[in-house]
Formats: structure tokens, C-alpha cells, sequence
């Protein structure tokens, strides 16, 4: 992240905004180009299950191609323009962290933190433990289960970070990501099966063309559908709490591939470059609904203007 932020200075600044309950500090990204105006954001966190080693791999790689790639491609530049984009690489840090300690601890989920009084058992699966239906639905009270959604909500010093950071920009960021493994998947909001989003269709069209964009890459086929549909109910996701408190654009990727968290060294390059190419095919549509249907909609209103004043003034004068 240092070398980012020292490589490309004008571009990209280093932001801590939380701590992990090890005290370990989580940073992020800030990517765009500089304006003197607010600007829309997209928001992405990769790392928020430890270990599921792809999604901080795709995290630098997404930081990567846009830096490569915003001075010789226009649209990468446009986007850059009128977006800022912030991205956590790693979340659960003091999770990660910890699965690279050895062949007994690669495949730690949770955080790190201790079990409420009477368990013996480390951690709490940050992706129940944000309040959206929390509690309600997929997960287990017994605190040494892997989806164990914590005591109460926001129990986790990670997710109070990520809320403190996001909740006070929600009508700047339009876009939420968050990047999991495994299983070949693009989820949208709810967890909770009696739950639907008002703009599910919506979010099922744009899901629709991320999956068709990947399979163009290496012929990869993601499933699409609510988190409750296509994977199983879940309460307690950053993904449904960002819906709930009002970003328009909530996805869940599943990377690569369908059957462990051990994703083998070769598939890692070839993962993140089809995955790229759905979650630009996202961005490219939510920004384009901002910044193109406001310009058709402010000049359909100057043409109406202007025909009525005509009208007014050739029968009426």
C-alpha cells in the first residue's frame, strides 16, 4: 500500500480508519483524482474471512490495473474522474495474519478476538456481525462455530470500523463490494429470505452482465442471485447492511473456485483478471447511471424549457 500511495502520489492517498482488536491498524486506498467537489465513491473491502487468501490477491490487482491503466484508457480515467474509490485489502487483519502461521491455522475464518464469558473458543465471523437482520438467520450462538455473529452487533472493533467509515458518507458511496471465496458467485442484498431489495431486478441485470463479463475472460461461470437464493439465508452481512442504510449498489463476489479455500497458485492471475472484468462491468454501469442519465435528464429538461418558451412565444405574443 506504501508503494501505491509513493508510486502514483497524485492519485492515491493511504487512509487508517480502525484499528483490530490485536491493535493492529486497517487502512485504506483512496484512489481518484483530485477534485474540488464531493465526488460518488465506490467502496471495496477484500479480506473480511482470513482465509480466503484470492480476495486480498484481487484487491491489490484491482488497485493495480486502474493505476496502470487510468493515463492510456479513457474510460478507466473518466471513472477515475468522478469516482473515488477506497479499498481495503485486508480487513481481518489479525485473522489473515494468523492463517499464515502455519499448515494448522490456514484455514482460520474468524477474528481474533476472545469468546464472551464461559467459551474458551477465539473470534467472531465479521460477516454476521453487521446490523442487518443480525442474528435473525444463518448463524450459530455457540461462539466457537465458525458463523458465530458475536454478543451483540458491531461487537467487533473491524465492523464498528467499517461503519464509522462508511455510515457518514453513505449518499457519496453508490457502490458496495465486498470480495469473499469461494464458490463462482455474484450476490446482492437480502441474506434473510423474507427480505427483497426494491431495486432486486436491478441489482439482478447488473449481477447478470458482471457474470457474462467474467465468463468472456476464461470461460469461468458464476451463479447470480440474492445471498439467500443462490448461496444460503445469512444475517448479519456488510453487504445487507450497506443496502440497508441506503448505497443502491451492494455485491457479494465469490471468487474462484467451488470446492476449498486452498485455491491453487495457478488460478490466482487468471481469477483476478476475470473477476476485473465483472466488477468494472458494475462500475461502469452505476457510473454511467449517475453521470449519464443526469446529463440526459438535465437536457431533456432544457429542451422542454426551451419549446415551451417558443410556444409561448409564437401563439400568445
Amino acid at each position: 500500500m506504501g508503494q501505491m500511495v509513493s508510486e502514483n502520489p497524485d492519485v492515491v492517498t493511504l487512509v487508517d480508519y480502525g484499528s483490530t482488536y490485536e491493535n493492529r491498524t486497517i487502512s485504506l486506498l483512496k484512489i481518484g483524482l483530485k477534485s474540488d467537489v464531493t465526488k460518488k465513491a465506490v467502496w471495496m473491502d477484500c479480506g473480511i474471512h482470513a482465509r480466503e487468501w484470492i480476495s486480498p490477491a484481487f484487491c491489490q490487482y484491482f488497485v493495480k490495473e486502474i493505476l496502470r491503466t487510468y493515463k492510456t484508457d479513457s474510460k478507466v480515467e473518466e471513472l477515475l474522474k468522478n469516482l473515488d474509490f477506497y479499498i481495503t485489502p485486508v480487513l481481518n487483519v489479525d485473522g489473515y495474519l494468523y492463517t499464515w502461521k502455519d499448515n494448522t491455522t490456514r484455514l482460520w475464518r474468524k477474528t481474533r478476538s476472545p469468546g464472551t464469558d464461559g467459551c474458551d473458543c477465539i473470534g467472531t465471523d465479521l460477516n454476521r456481525n453487521f446490523e442487518a437482520n443480525w442474528g435473525m438467520v444463518g448463524v450459530s450462538q455457540n461462539c466457537c462455530s465458525n458463523v458465530y455473529p458475536g454478543f451483540k452487533a458491531l461487537s467487533e472493533a473491524e465492523a464498528r470500523s467499517v461503519v464509522d467509515f462508511v455510515e457518514p458518507r453513505k449518499n457519496d458511496i453508490v457502490c458496495f463490494f465486498t470480495i469473499h471465496s469461494y464458490g463462482q458467485l455474484i450476490l446482492f442484498p437480502y441474506g434473510h429470505p423474507n427480505v427483497t431489495a426494491p431495486n432486486y431486478n436491478e441489482l439482478a441485470e447488473i449481477s447478470q452482465a458482471a457474470a457474462k463479463a467474467i465468463k468472456a475472460v476464461h470461460g469461468m461461470t458464476y451463479t447470480v442471485g440474492s445471498f439467500a437464493e443462490a448461496l444460503y439465508p445469512a444475517a448479519g452481512s456488510s453487504m445487507d447492511w450497506a443496502r440497508l442504510i441506503g448505497i443502491p449498489f451492494a455485491f457479494t463476489f465469490e471468487l474462484r473456485d467451488e470446492g476449498s479455500f486452498e485455491l491453487p497458485e495457478n488460478q490466482i492471475l487468471p481469477t483476478c483478471e476475470e473477476t476485473y472484468a465483472g466488477v468494472h462491468s458494475v462500475i461502469t454501469y452505476v457510473h454511467n447511471k449517475i453521470f449519464y442519465s443526469a446529463a440526459i435528464t438535465a437536457s431533456a429538461t432544457l429542451w422542454t424549457t426551451l419549446l415551451a418558451t417558443w410556444f409561448s412565444c409564437t401563439f400568445f405574443s
